[in-house]
């Protein structure tokens, strides 16, 4: 492309350069842009200043921005209502007219009032007249009169939480009760309602957005009693394993309310420990059991019956299996008895109690499955849903004969379904929705290729494309992938994706090793030393669109965010001329420092650890930050990140972003794009969440040849 809205930026001041180097392990590796960690030096908020103005005309000026911002806007303003969930006698579900910014939290007496006119209980929307106050999660006490609410301001992960009245004259009304220093922690309420376990930090002594955590706690609240009476309840072990890094805790109560089950993990890592403690009829809790010490697999609670403690585990079963384990003085995983054995093909996903029952989800090449099983693992009736979908909630409880479930695809956002275990037919039903007209809904097609990465292994991937078009040739292409963490890709809607697809471009999902799609063998043959194989699963797929005559490398688009961001970042470094375009988003970009912001030291047990001198030269081999060539041709590359952003800090992007623009070798453009009051992306605004998109895909569109 060669108009002004596309060629390289020339207006873009060259931030100062330091000579600030460090000795990592005898390598001595320079960091000019270090002040750029610092979100309170001026010469950062300057460089943010001096690149969002030039960022900023040059998007709004691109020949596809109107169309997009329009599309996706259409998309992500329709109604839209979240799966129900009933607590004594009250139904609840999050819902949006579709033009607010934040979903709102509705109750209803029953199910009916709920689906029709309910009331309204929190309006987020009401705490910032910028829209930048977000809900990021809710716990309803086990009586259905209270809600615990975790509220975050621009972005961040930091929540407040709060508790509010849900019936009668004080629906709505908050308690006095307000929990600081809280993140990724839901609230679990006691099972007599007076209080709540939730994860907190000790108060920040420095920069609360970007200084490295210190070890969290687990604590007990009890409603009415200040914050720092809160009773400690598990805490990091001062042991040598447990300092590799930050660990956390998942508490929940067994369906009972006997049983106190604690999963914990080193930072992200998908194995678990799990211990037991018994409850008193006074609230109180007994000993600890511990039911599986050792770190080898993963454990995931599902319930206690008949002081039976069931768990899905990977314990050798890499696609899972569902256990039972006798809790007794002498208990451990080595008295565990199989209930439901590994599939060699299909994954189990998740398992939820439900009247008297298991609600089982598994997954077969990336589309979910939803099964009632017996306690003792034999299937009693499929609950059939979309194909190829994902299933995004099964709310119930063990004691209720109604559960619902909320699911997703590629072509449609979300449906929910009501199952009646009482009766014998016509057990499910889906929930009306309001009807809506699309800006951008035309005809689509979904389908699997597969290609062969580096070392011979097959990397499946889903094309989506429209129908309506003849495919007499290729058209310019987006490849979004992730490739980590145990996370699977599975069919999901998203505004952005469809935008692309509706103005007329193909888009292609990979499934990369380091994801959880197909069970822990290929999730750890993409960690680690592994990681290469991740990018080498991202080329294998680039060129098989390429060879299949789907698009060109001058036609293609790389896509990711966080651990995705690291994905476009690192393909734009290792194999440039791949790619017409690359939009690496809040992307994980320096992998010497990662682990010296927030909570960045908790993903050192998937990426390993830069201290460690066996990690080091394999971070240092992939990470983008470190391996950009002065002089070499990149291709056109839109980073973009939030200055609130306090899970993959800003530093990332904003040094990537001026060291890529120093060593451009060619006249496509390396736009920064910093959004203000915006985190990693939990919590946007509407208005602000389409401007990014539309951004990114006017972005593409240009350097691809796509004229919606």
């Amino acid at each position: 492309m060669s108009t002004d809205a596309t060629a390289r930026p020339s207006t873009i001041p060259a931030p100062e350069r330091t000579d600030v180097v460090d000795d990592l392990h005898g390598v001595r590796v320079a960091d000019p842009y270090r002040y750029l960690e610092d979100p309170d030096d001026p010469r950062t908020t300057d460089f943010i200043a001096q690149q969002n103005r030039v960022s900023e005309p040059a998007l709004a000026a691109l020949p596809a921005q109107r169309w997009f911002t329009e599309s996706v806007l259409g998309l992500l303003t329709t109604p839209r209502a979240g799966t129900p969930w009933e607590r004594g006698g009250t139904w609840f579900r999050l819902q949006n007219p579709g033009d607010l910014d934040q979903d709102v939290v509705v109750a209803a007496d029953d199910l009916q009032q709920l689906l029709d006119v309910p009331r309204v209980l929190l309006d987020p929307n009401a705490l910032a007249a910028d829209g930048t106050v977000a809900l990021n999660t809710l716990s309803t006490s086990p009586d259905g009169a209270l809600l615990a609410v975790g509220l975050s301001e621009a972005g961040s992960d930091w929540q407040t939480i709060r508790f509010l009245h849900t019936r009668g004259a004080d629906a709505g009304a908050f308690l006095d009760d307000e929990l600081q220093w809280s993140k990724f922690s839901r609230p679990t309420w006691l099972p007599d309602a007076g209080g709540v376990l939730y994860w907190r930090y000790p108060a920040p002594s420095g920069q609360a957005h970007s200084d490295e955590m210190p070890p969290g706690e687990l604590v007990l609240h009890r409603l009415g009693t200040p914050q720092d009476a809160d009773e400690q309840v598990w805490a990091q072990a001062d042991d040598a394993e447990s300092h590799t890094a930050q660990w956390m805790v998942d508490p929940e109560f067994s369906s009972d309310d006997s049983w106190l089950i604690l999963t914990s993990s080193p930072g992200t890592d998908s194995r678990t420990r799990v211990e037991v403690r018994p409850v008193g009829a006074d609230g109180s809790f007994g000993h600890t059991t511990v039911v599986v010490g050792e770190l080898a697999a993963a454990w995931h609670p599902i319930d206690v019956v008949d002081d039976e403690l069931y768990l899905l585990t990977d314990d050798g079963a890499p696609r899972r299996r569902i256990v039972r384990i006798p809790l007794q003085d002498n208990t451990s995983a080595a008295g565990l008895i199989e209930v439901v054995a590994e599939d060699p093909v299909v994954q189990l996903e998740a398992v939820t109690p439900v009247g008297g029952h298991w609600a089982v989800v598994s997954s077969l090449d990336t589309a979910h499955r939803l099964q009632v099983m017996t306690l003792r693992g034999e299937s009693v009736f499929s609950v059939e849903i979309e194909h190829p979908a994902t299933v995004t909630a099964v709310n119930g409880r063990f004691s209720s004969q109604e559960f619902f479930v909320g699911t997703t695809s590629f072509t449609s956002r979300e449906t929910q379904r009501r199952v009646d275990l009482s009766v014998a037919t016509d057990r499910v039903r889906i929930l009306p929705q309001e009807a809506t007209e699309d800006i951008a809904a035309p005809p689509i097609s979904t389908e699997r290729l597969t290609a062969e990465s580096s070392d011979g292994a097959a990397v499946p991937m889903t094309v989506i494309r429209r129908t309506d078009l003849a495919h007499d040739g290729p058209r310019p292409t987006l490849l979004y992938g992730y490739g980590g963490f145990d996370i699977p890709l599975n069919p999901s809607f998203s505004a952005m994706l469809a935008a692309w697809v509706a103005a007329g471009g193909v888009v292609a999902v990979a499934n990369l090793r380091g994801g959880g799609e197909f069970g822990q063998d290929w999730h750890r043959a993409g960690m680690l030393h592994h990681k290469q194989q991740v990018f080498d699963d991202l080329y294998a797929c680039a060129e098989k669109l390429i060879a299949a005559g789907l698009t060109t490398s001058g036609e293609l688009v790389v896509h990711g965010r966080s651990n995705g961001g690291l994905l476009a970042g690192a393909a734009l470094t290792q194999r440039p001329e791949l790619w017409a375009a690359a939009l690496p988003t809040v992307g994980v970009l320096d992998m010497l420092r990662f682990h010296r912001f927030t909570i960045g030291a908790a993903w050192t047990t998937e990426y390993g650890n830069p201290d460690d001198p066996a990690d080091f030269p394999v971070l240092l081999a992939y990470s983008p930050l470190h391996n950009l060539e002065q002089g070499r041709s990149y291709p056109a590359t839109l980073i973009c990140t939030g200055d609130h952003d306090d899970r993959v800090v800003p530093a990332h992007s904003l040094k990537f972003a001026a060291e890529l623009q120093r060593a451009q070798g060619s006249t496509a453009p390396i736009l920064l794009r910093v959004d203000t009051r915006a985190g990693h992306g939990a919590g946007k605004p509407v208005k602000a969440l389409a401007a990014e998109y539309a951004d990114q895909l006017a972005f593409a569109a240009a350097h691809t040849g796509l004229q919606p």
